[in-house]
């Protein structure tokens, strides 16, 4: 496969990097490799990455890219993330094509996930 000038690594500030792998694992099993105590790498996630100690956070709201994951289940995974101590930012809605939800995870970070499935609902 070639991979030269594809996108291969994404990276997201975190508060609190115990509370974010915490999340991710719980809500979506992500596994994360430590580099120290201010970087932990995941994987499991469709595309590697990292989280950095930062006081920041990634919005849309500010001008930030948003990272959207794919469910087969929408309504499961969005009480998924809420149980795991996600805020919704966006409850579902549908748009050409699918529909989706938006939510920051509990330091901050916006995702989104969507899905193709259910569409009469």
């Amino acid at each position: 496969m070639d991979n030269h000038e594809k996108i291969n690594y994404v990276e997201f500030p975190s508060k609190d990097l115990e509370k974010t792998k915490a999340f991710f694992s719980e809500a979506f099993g992500w596994e994360f490799t430590d580099y120290g105590p201010e970087y932990s790498a995941f994987s499991g996630a469709g595309l590697d990455g990292g989280f950095f100690q930062a006081n920041l956070h990634s919005s849309t709201v500010n001008g930030a890219a948003l990272v959207v994951l794919y469910s087969s289940d929408l309504e499961d995974t969005l009480q998924k993330v809420e149980s795991c101590g996600a805020q919704v930012i966006k409850p579902i809605f549908s748009f050409p094509g699918g529909r989706r939800f938006h939510f920051a995870e509990p330091c901050g970070n916006e995702f989104a996930v969507w899905s193709d499935t259910g569409l009469q609902k």
